[in-house]
């Protein structure tokens, strides 16, 4: 949605207004086009995503990715506080983000509570030789 709204905000702009905003080396390889990549530049790639085969680090991972997505959101709202168009998506963006990590707050906790529950297994139906 980031990426849509910069690319709304640069439509029709003139070779020396791209200039002026600092995107010709953006605009050199991309055209206006979205072109998924950070502040510095840096194209998204497979080392953002956080994935360790354990549930509670992956939603330990998801909980800091969403604060760090809110905190971006809020740095954005204050570079753009003079367009309130722009502002309203991110003020919307930013509470999708609160309420994420809301979620994945919650899910961490039931599953940290399904961990903590003693199992037991019934060994009804085993043949004999199957047994422990």
């Amino acid at each position: 949605m980031v990426g849509t709204i910069v690319n709304q905000l640069t439509k029709g702009l003139t070779a020396e207004e791209i200039e002026k905003a600092g995107l010709q080396a953006y605009y050199t390889d991309h055209g206006l086009d979205v072109y998924p990549v950070n502040a510095a530049g840096v194209p998204f790639n497979a080392t953002a995503i956080a994935a360790k085969g354990d549930p509670i680090a992956n939603l330990q991972e998801d909980l800091a990715a969403e604060q760090k997505a809110r905190a971006t959101y809020e740095k954005l709202i204050n570079l753009s506080r003079d367009n309130k168009d722009v502002v309203d998506v991110l003020r919307f963006l930013r509470e999708r983000e609160v309420v994420h990590f809301q979620r994945f707050g919650e899910a961490l906790r039931d599953v940290q509570e399904l961990l903590m529950q003693k199992r037991c297994f019934s060994m009804n139906g085993m043949k004999k030789e199957d047994k422990l």
